[in-house]
């Protein structure tokens, strides 16, 4: 459904056009920006082929796609950051909002090779905002007006959650929510793997345990129940699921998600 808000006089740029980039390609024409307004540089001239035939949007090279945007999002790998910056510098308009989707640069680094005169949202998405069930997290650098930091929010809100946090927290975010799906499908492996060694075929393993997960997940979101509140219900005393949380109990499961989640909040510090 279009929105009329003013800020779709936006024109944006979207540098980087893989699965997150056209995932967010998407949201944009979701939220009503008109695909006029919107230009994106990718390399593989095949993958531009296919996204501007599938969403009516303009293709274009990186100079014209910046020089041309009120509003650019980087979407690439922590690594070319520095490399596309240097580039994309002397062509950036005064004032122009830059968002980054790459984990672990902060604003700071992004102002000062573009400087001051760029307001920088940081954001940690993570990749079920591909099927409109993401979670984002935003951080707002100096200078954000209220109209930038509304689109932003406001197209990415079209894709999931997304919430403001402040930037010293978003290590520990990447290593909640942004890190978080591949946690869950590591869980739902080992649970297909366990199943199959109790005598269930690998077909029915997977389908018992994704539905399991799935229904357990839209219950937590839908139910006015905590986490704990929600186990405790289904884990009768001297039950089989009692059995079960008892033995994740001796093996330190707690311990091992948090050794694991800070692992990740490192490795997102060290790619500062």
């Amino acid at each position: 459904m279009a929105n009329s808000n003013s800020t779709l006089t936006f024109s944006v740029g979207v540098i980087g056009a893989g699965v997150m980039g056209e995932a967010l390609i998407a949201a944009l024409l979701k939220f009503g920006v008109p695909a006029t307004s919107i230009l994106f540089t990718e390399k593989r001239l095949e993958r531009a082929d296919e996204l501007v035939d599938r969403y009516g949007i303009t293709s274009a090279d990186l100079t014209n796609t910046v020089k041309s945007s009120d509003v650019i999002l980087l979407v690439m790998k922590p690594q070319d950051m520095q490399s596309v910056l240097d580039e994309i510098k002397a062509d950036i308009k005064d004032g122009a909002l830059v968002v980054t989707f790459a984990a672990g640069k902060k604003i700071d680094f992004i102002t000062q090779v573009l400087g001051t005169s760029h307001p920088v949202i940081r954001v940690m998405p993570n990749t079920p905002l591909l099927v409109g069930a993401g979670m984002s997290a935003i951080s707002l650098g100096a200078g954000v007006s209220s109209d930038q930091r509304a689109f932003v929010r406001g197209f990415l809100e079209g894709t999931g959650r997304a919430i403001e946090v402040a930037e010293e927290l978003q290590d520990a975010v990447t290593a909640t929510s942004g890190s978080g799906p591949a946690y869950f499908f590591a869980f739902v492996e080992a649970m297909v793997s366990g199943a199959t060694a109790l005598g269930l075929s690998h077909s029915d393993a997977t389908t018992l345990t994704i539905q399991t997960i799935v229904g357990a997940a839209k219950l937590l979101d839908e139910s006015e129940d905590s986490p704990t509140t929600l186990r405790e219900k289904v884990t009768s005393p001297n039950g089989t699921t009692a059995a079960a949380i008892k033995s994740f109990d001796e093996s330190s499961l707690q311990k091992i998600i948090a050794e694991a989640m800070k692992a990740a909040y490192v490795r997102s510090q060290e790619l500062a």
